[in-house]
């Protein structure tokens, strides 16, 4: 075992502030998916008090699935990138 207590550990010195912005630069849709979600969740909430004669469930579901379509659509458009990103675009013949 080595006896060398000065170690850097200078991933535990990341703030949350900091750490976010690293993983957003790595996965750039991922940030946009949450904050789709998030939209939709705000819209959903607004749309629930002017809903008219649609039931309730009716439009826990529509939202839902809608917030869910969102991320999925973005997880996949930021597959896609980092798959150009990786594959196509570093590939020089």
């Amino acid at each position: 075992m080595s006896s060398n207590t000065d170690v850097s550990l200078s991933s535990y010195d990341e703030n949350q502030r900091s750490k976010f912005v690293r993983k957003a630069k790595e996965a750039p849709f991922v940030p946009i998916g949450m904050a789709g979600f998030a939209a939709i969740v705000a819209y959903g909430l607004y749309k629930l008090k002017n809903r008219g004669n649609t039931k309730m469930s009716l439009h826990l579901i529509h939202m839902r699935v809608a917030a869910q379509g969102f991320v999925v659509g973005a997880m996949t458009i930021g597959m896609g990138y980092s798959m150009y990103k990786e594959f196509w675009a570093n590939s020089k013949p």
